[in-house]
């Protein structure tokens, strides 16, 4: 009589491994899945664990020192989003205090050009957090009822995340990208149906202030006969991050000053015209299109500042997943050990300069000049490579240039 495994089935030829037991049998892959069952259930539940003790939560400096070594610079937006969210853990501690004040909670709204950090941030912040925690995409969302994603798609992801605990979805953190997006296209009210502009906005409402809100368990469009589940957002922590493409010429308006051009201007003497963002205010918000009362409930502003030289060149190799980090554990995993000229990375952030599309852009740029090699160099297996500065510039010249034809 052939053994099998008790759990899958299989026979004692079609494995490696047939370990017996007093009344069955368990394969080596069986264990093997059983092992990461347990090991993934394990972390999951330590992460969500609610017992958490204010002497075990990490403080504000503890949460800035883990960002500083994933994130360049950016240290106004690091202390921010660090108190933020420290006092949101502490939001949920206090139930049990006993007295009659209420801690109210304080969501956050982060305004950066492309490529400066903001999605980056809240994906490192979420790897310290002991609470569910998603990002989501505001550009998919519609007015209840359009084609795209109802504003209830939301904290759908976030009840995935927590594994359906409710109680642990209404301690969450949701990040809100791409909130520049959904602006009406002016000051004033729209007038029209503004499906996802102005509709979202006031869709977003209930959620930002805490209200019951029935979820759709697997998200799409609600219908009658679908099971809800209500989730009170009342102790879930937002934060939203956006570009605000242009909204230096609000801010410049409202400073009485200009973005460009050589009129004489007054008061501007203390005015930095390269960094209009560190001026930003809740008006400027409006001016763009977001409405009162979003704004109102996004009590935190902050800023990222735009990525300069200095910045870009220690994005390249400093911080512990930098992008060559990342080059150099490819080749690593086909036995290549991948050098780079010096001269190749200030020559990679000058495209990165020239090409004005901040961390994003240094990715781009190292890609097209690494496709070949990445392309040859697992075949040809050499134990080590040396990228040259001659190298990378004909690698950009030739991709420059069969752009140009494809046009």
């Amino acid at each position: 009589m052939t053994k099998r495994c008790s759990f899958c089935g299989r026979g004692e030829s079609e494995v490696q491994l047939l370990i017996s037991g007093m009344e069955g049998f368990i394969c080596d892959q069986c264990v093997e899945q059983a092992g990461e069952i347990i090991r993934d259930t394990l972390e999951f539940k330590k992460k969500k664990d609610k017992g958490f003790k204010l002497s075990e939560l990490p403080k504000p400096m503890d949460i800035k020192r883990f960002l500083d070594q994933y994130v360049i610079g950016q240290d106004d937006a690091k202390r921010f989003l660090s108190v933020s969210v420290y006092n949101h853990y502490k939001r949920l501690m206090q139930a049990d205090s006993g007295d009659d004040v209420e801690i109210e909670k304080s969501n956050i709204i982060m305004v950066g050009s492309t490529g400066t950090g903001k999605t980056l941030l809240a994906r490192t912040i979420a790897k310290l957090l002991k609470v569910p925690f998603t990002i989501v995409d505001a550009t998919v969302l519609t007015e209840a009822g359009y084609v795209g994603e109802d504003i209830e798609s939301i904290l759908t992801r976030l009840l995935q995340v927590a594994d359906y605990n409710v109680a642990q979805a209404e301690k969450g953190i949701v990040f809100i990208d791409e909130i520049d997006k959904i602006a009406r296209k002016g000051d004033n009210p729209s007038i029209t149906r503004d499906v996802s502009g102005e509709g979202v906005q006031q869709g977003l409402l209930k959620l930002l202030e805490g209200s019951v809100v029935n979820v759709p368990p697997q998200g799409g469009r609600k219908h009658p006969d679908q099971k809800m589940i209500p989730v009170n957002t009342k102790n879930i922590l937002f934060i939203c991050g956006g570009a605000f493409d242009g909204i230096e010429k609000k801010i410049a308006q409202r400073l009485n000053t200009n973005v460009v051009g050589y009129n004489a201007v007054r008061n501007t003497a203390t005015i930095d015209k390269k960094n209009m963002m560190q001026y930003i205010a809740p008006q400027d918000l409006k001016a763009f299109g977001l409405i009162p009362e979003i704004i109102g409930r996004l009590p935190v502003l902050t800023y990222l500042n735009p990525l300069d030289r200095e910045a870009l060149r220690s994005i390249l190799t400093e911080p512990k997943n930098s992008i060559i980090k990342q080059y150099v554990k490819l080749f690593q995993m086909d036995g290549v050990k991948l050098t780079f000229e010096e001269s190749v990375y200030e020559y990679i952030v000058d495209k990165a300069v020239e090409y004005k599309l901040g961390a994003r852009g240094l990715r781009s740029i190292v890609e097209t000049i690494m496709m070949d090699v990445m392309f040859e160099l697992p075949s040809q297996k050499p134990e080590s490579y040396v990228l040259t500065l001659d190298y990378a510039k004909k690698q950009i010249e030739k991709a420059n240039m069969a752009r140009l034809q494809s046009a």
